[in-house]
């Protein structure tokens, strides 16, 4: 299948929402053109959670890394996700994180792993490797664990609410601590944490081919513009 690209004549990217391709384009401004809907940064074609994090990706990178994204559009166009996607982006971009943001970003990234992972155990098996996921990245954070402990907030949430609040506030958070952690490669850390978001929504029947970030694969990311 051969790569779709973004056609001739549209803005490179730029930050925040614009109201017409002659003011600039976002990722997902871009997504919304491929897709072939109206012009929106928050397009139908792409899950919510994973458009959130593209467009807190797209807002945080520097003005020259954020051309780097553009190969990274089409893979975003048709991952609708399903019931599971809300749990799985969630806790893929929280447990690379983790271990690499500032402890006032590790503790949040925790408590939302913690209820994650309670989710998962009462889907199992469909489940079991996002839960194995979720204890893999908790049991390297103990000191972020022990503080939701003290606080006494394990009380569970259901799934709808898990997703309404809980999924987005993991996402910022990962983002806001990669640019709190003031990497010296900030711009390739948010591409490939989007590279993470990605991997795990699922892929439409017909995915649309897209290059791999050309960015610095390591990873560290934690408040983004609200799902809507």
């Amino acid at each position: 299948m051969k790569p779709s690209r973004i056609p001739d004549g549209i803005p490179v990217l730029s930050p925040g929402r614009h109201r017409t391709p002659r003011r600039g384009a976002c990722f997902m401004e871009l997504a919304s053109v491929l897709a072939g809907e109206r012009w929106s940064d928050h397009p139908s074609c792409t899950h919510p959670l994973l458009a959130h994090l593209a467009r807190l990706v797209n807002d945080h990178t520097s003005d020259g890394g954020r051309q780097q994204l553009a190969p990274l559009i089409p893979s975003v166009v048709g991952r609708r996700g399903n019931d599971r996607t809300w749990l799985a982006v969630a806790v893929a971009v929280a447990a690379q994180a983790i271990s690499d943001v500032p402890e006032a970003k590790q503790r949040p990234l925790a408590a939302g792993l913690l209820q994650a992972e309670r989710l998962c155990a009462d889907a199992e098996p469909d489940l079991a490797a996002t839960r194995r996921e979720t204890q893999l990245a908790l049991a390297m954070v103990p000191g972020a664990v022990a503080w939701v402990d003290r606080l006494g907030i394990r009380s569970r949430i259901d799934a709808k609410t898990f997703a309404r609040r809980c999924a987005p506030t993991m996402v910022q958070c990962a983002v806001d601590g990669v640019v709190a952690s003031a990497s010296p490669d900030l711009d390739g850390r948010l591409g490939a944490l989007l590279e993470v978001g990605i991997a795990a929504c699922p892929a439409p029947d017909s995915e649309i081919a897209a290059p791999a970030f050309t960015g610095t694969q390591s990873l560290a990311m934690a408040s983004p513009r609200p799902v809507e």
